[in-house]
């Protein structure tokens, strides 16, 4: 029979009672747990577990997924400073938006990825997972890696802002110059970011597949004589040369391209990296540069890189962009050509898709996009 005793309650100085339950038995039931309640808590503390066990595994994977979309023709992120600013030629307003698209990656040097990070993004489908070495060099440092992005960053800038100045009609030279140089190579001291090639041997540069053919008239290992333009100078210097790839001759060095612009661009795209960009820059700059709005305010965004003649060229990640354009706003996306059979089956809800092989390409379907005469664009 269940009793009932009644005693004052620890740690107070009022008349208040505590009760307890005394079991037939005498003793006390208060506090134990039930045989539900101690399969629950063994369950509780075995997750516990093994959540913390797949943070501590670490996998040797990357994981794609859509990054956020940045207008060309608004602030850099996190700043009221314009991303394109121009001086030396006329600017004018404009509306909607010209956005390009970045992809976010986990799991390259410095940001392994754990069993949680996969398993997330297998069932995403937004979301990709790759061996690690499919996407980074497994030699490369997490600062080699951004480095590099840095530096493709900067040439894509470059190129597209040839490429839009060239759409207004205006003459930019191009140059083949020193973007960088190789942690293996033995120029260091010798040449430096931003010299322009002059001759290579006994070879005028008017390339860079000219400066790669001059260096095949030498051994690795040999130095070769490399005359560049250096502050407004001529200067040549004995580099010795090094086995590249293939175990072609090599100088160690990134090429990339230098111009004589009419008009200063300076474009501040915070910390995104890589090439990719390029056709968003171009088209952001023809349409400052140009009265009215490009876009006739619509919300355009796409992705591709740019050379010097103006081409598009492919990247990585499409799948994310086209889900991140549309997350970010986005009515239409320039897609390049070359891309096409990654897009195909791709394609976000609401999201127009147009191919484009050229600056001209796309500046003509945005023009079109203004105008709501888009039926007659290619498509992937």
């Amino acid at each position: 029979m269940k009793t009932i005793k009644r005693v004052p309650a620890a740690g107070t100085d009022e008349q208040a009672y505590a009760a307890w339950d005394d079991s037939a038995d005498g003793s006390t039931g208060r506090g134990r747990l039930t045989r539900g309640n101690k399969i629950t808590l063994g369950l509780f503390f075995a997750f516990l577990v093994l959540m913390v066990a797949g943070s501590l595994v670490k996998l040797p994977y990357a994981v794609m997924s859509p990054g956020p979309t940045v207008n060309t023709l608004g602030d850099s992120p996190g700043t009221t400073k314009p991303i394109i600013t121009v001086s030396g030629l006329p600017t004018y307003p404009t509306d909607g938006a010209l956005k390009f698209t970045t992809v976010r990656v986990e799991g390259g040097p410095g940001y392994p990825v754990d069993v949680w990070d996969v398993l997330q993004a297998w069932v995403d489908p937004s979301r990709d997972v790759f061996p690690v070495d499919e996407i980074f060099d497994p030699q490369v440092s997490q600062e080699q890696v951004a480095e590099e992005n840095a530096v493709q960053m900067e040439g894509s800038q470059e190129e597209a802002t040839a490429v839009a100045l060239r759409g207004l009609g205006k003459d930019v030279p191009t140059h083949v110059s020193v973007a960088g140089l190789a942690p293996t190579s033995k120029a260091k001291g010798l040449l430096q970011a931003k010299d322009r090639f002059v001759k290579v041997g006994g070879t005028d540069i008017t390339t860079a597949e000219s400066v790669r053919a001059a260096l095949q008239q030498v051994k690795p290992g040999e130095k070769v004589a490399v005359t560049v333009e250096r502050d407004g100078k001529d200067v040549t210097v004995e580099v010795p040369t090094i086995k590249g790839q293939g175990g072609r001759t090599a100088l160690g060095v990134i090429l990339g391209l230098t111009h004589d612009f009419p008009a200063k661009v300076t474009i501040d795209a915070g910390s995104v990296g890589g090439p990719s960009a390029g056709l968003m820059f171009a088209l952001g700059i023809y349409d400052k540069l140009t009265p009215g709005a490009l876009t006739g305010n619509h919300q355009v965004a796409g992705t591709g890189t740019i050379d010097d003649g103006g081409n598009v060229g492919p990247i990585g990640g499409i799948k994310q962009k086209l889900a991140g354009a549309r997350a970010g706003g986005a009515e239409f996306f320039l897609a390049p050509a070359d891309n096409c059979n990654e897009v195909v089956g791709n394609i976000p809800d609401g999201l127009e898709v147009f191919k484009v092989s050229t600056f001209d390409e796309g500046r003509t379907a945005v023009e079109a996009i203004a105008k709501g005469r888009t039926g007659s664009l290619p498509r992937c």
